[in-house]
């Protein structure tokens, strides 16, 4: 279908919305909640925070914000991408007082959600082409390392004796050793069929969702191993590897919720408002969440069958009142999940009332059914995560890094270990002053790497022709996105890079993603200009400087 046609066929939104769409949202709203609700409690706990935190989030996204947001098919709720930052949050503000931390982070999210309200509303959404690409990826990377390196534990039935995140990989061979062998069991066979689940190719079978499936299985196992009463038992094989030992079982491997819902509200504790060490929180809060939020908004609009496009400022600013409502009543931050959204996609939804409805199921579940909530063990949710971690860190990321350039795989490298050394942000930081380091020693003269020439002219009607000179990289990127933002849809657009000295990989991906959203308008923009320019690699968006120009090789060389 073209893209004129698809324009022509677009739902209705609002209340028409619901009315022309209610079967294909509420089904598809449907399949998300059996995706969310686990996804929701492992989150929370891995977090800090008690596990219907996460599903109040999930709720307030999906009644409250999809309501008034800028996007069409995403998803809102917690996110495994914020787990480093809440859990990193509860320690440091609760100084070893878990509940105490907790409400401190409430507080802290509260105001970071103040000025992710404000920075929607001063069309703040295109900060998020400031960031290099290969040290965001790089930061997602090193949160899937982090929840990996910490969930493994919960998996495996064991607490370590670690105070420091290295400490807590290198605890991992012990946990091996020591590990809980019934809790192990449905951690592990839950870990399998994330893996198994992969491989399926029947489409009906797609069609259920694997993280329920592990719960489901994982609560029979539960059954079968009687968490519900606290025992002992012991574990006969008694060899060098596999010592005699004789193990706890009981309800504290299972999720623990208040039985009545309304129970499981709480409330911010502002004392420390006055510290620096809780604005260190509320900056990391609002920047790393606004920025995945952003990310995963623009992601989930190409997964769209009908080519539309998420009016992000006004995304960001309803994310925001969204999180300030749950940081008031005990809710977790959300962002605009990319799973939950895929899914939603691939089920069919057409508007945002299928997030309405997985926010309603979500809502009658846990204030009807809480002791079902109760049977799931920790060791399935634990596997979700350790599962969701290593997808945002496998070796596939490593590799789509590689093949881009060396040097986009150092600035990756050196943010992962960046963040593991030190936090979130200064993890970032460093990656950025490794991106700037690059393209100093690039750049044709030193002033180049702050300055961007662009000019826009119609030459004739309806053709626009944008001529770039100096050096494109991501920190200038910003004066080009204005300029392309106010060209009409709907017509034919040029970019012309062959002026161009230095063009990175952030501003290479950038265009080419401008120049897919410019075609669903209806309009035809293309890039000229790169005839006289070498690459990293044969990757079709590498950096590139032009000919001649001196410390730079080809990809051929």
């Amino acid at each position: 279908m073209t893209n004129s046609a698809i324009q022509a066929h677009l739902p209705k939104i609002g209340f028409a919305g619901l009315t022309e769409n209610w079967r294909a949202d509420i089904i598809s709203g449907l399949l998300v909640f059996l995706i969310a609700l686990p996804l929701c409690l492992g989150i929370a706990m891995a977090s800090g925070f008690p596990p219907q935190a996460g599903v109040i989030t999930a709720i307030v996204g999906g009644l409250f914000v999809s309501r008034i947001n800028g996007s069409f098919v995403t998803i809102t709720g917690p996110a495994a991408g914020l787990i480093v930052v809440i859990l990193d949050s509860v320690q440091a503000l609760g100084g070893g007082d878990a509940m105490a931390g907790y409400h401190y982070t409430l507080a802290a999210i509260v105001c970071a959600s103040v000025i992710q309200t404000l920075m929607g509303l001063m069309k703040a959404g295109k900060m998020s082409a400031f960031f290099p690409s290969s040290a965001v990826h790089g930061m997602l990377a090193a949160i899937g390392i982090i929840i990996m390196a910490k969930q493994v534990h919960v998996m495996l039935g064991v607490k370590p004796d670690a105070g420091t995140l290295f400490e807590t990989i290198s605890a991992i061979p012990a946990s091996i050793r020591d590990m809980n062998p019934e809790v192990a069991t449905i951690g592990c066979i839950g870990l399998l069929i994330l893996i198994a689940w992969q491989t399926v190719g029947n489409r009906y079978l797609k069609m259920i969702p694997a993280p329920l499936i592990v719960v489901a299985v994982g609560m029979v196992l539960g059954q079968y191993f009687d968490l519900d009463h606290e025992h002992l038992y012991l574990f006969l094989p008694d060899t060098q590897f596999l010592p005699h030992h004789e193990f706890t079982i009981g309800p504290k491997f299972l999720v623990s919720i208040p039985q009545n819902f309304l129970a499981s509200f709480a409330f911010p504790d502002f004392s420390l408002v006055g510290h620096a060490v809780f604005w260190q929180q509320v900056i990391t809060i609002c920047l790393v969440g606004s920025l995945e939020s952003l990310l995963s908004a623009a992601a989930v609009d190409k997964l769209d069958h009908y080519k539309r496009t998420s009016d992000l400022n006004r995304d960001l600013a309803a994310v925001g009142l969204g999180n300030v409502i749950c940081g008031l009543i005990g809710g977790m931050p959300m962002i605009a999940e990319i799973v939950r959204s895929s899914a939603n996609v691939n089920n069919g939804a057409r508007t945002g009332w299928a997030n309405f409805f997985h926010g309603l199921f979500l809502l009658i579940f846990v204030a009807l059914f809480p002791r079902v909530v109760h049977e799931i063990p920790l060791a399935a949710l634990a596997a979700l995560l350790v599962f969701t971690g290593f997808r945002l860190a496998s070796p596939s990321q490593f590799k789509k890094t590689l093949e881009i350039g060396w040097d986009q795989l150092g600035v990756f490298v050196i943010t992962i270990v960046g963040v593991l050394a030190t936090d979130l942000l200064i993890g970032v930081a460093i990656g950025i002053f490794a991106e700037f380091v690059i393209h100093f020693g690039r750049a044709v003269n030193w002033s180049a790497i702050f300055k961007i020439y662009r000019k826009v002219e119609e030459t004739e009607p309806g053709v626009f022709r944008v001529e770039i000179s100096g050096a494109a990289f991501f920190g200038n990127y910003l004066l080009l996105k204005d300029e392309l933002s106010k060209i009409p849809p709907g017509k034919k657009i040029v970019i012309d890079l062959s002026n161009t000295a230095l063009i990175d990989h952030t501003v290479m991906e950038n265009l080419h993603h401008f120049c897919e959203d410019y075609e669903k308008t209806g309009g035809h923009a293309e890039i000229q200009g790169l005839d006289g320019h070498v690459a990293t690699s044969a990757h079709p968006l590498a950096p590139r400087k032009r000919v001649g120009e001196n410390g730079f090789r080809s990809a051929s060389n």
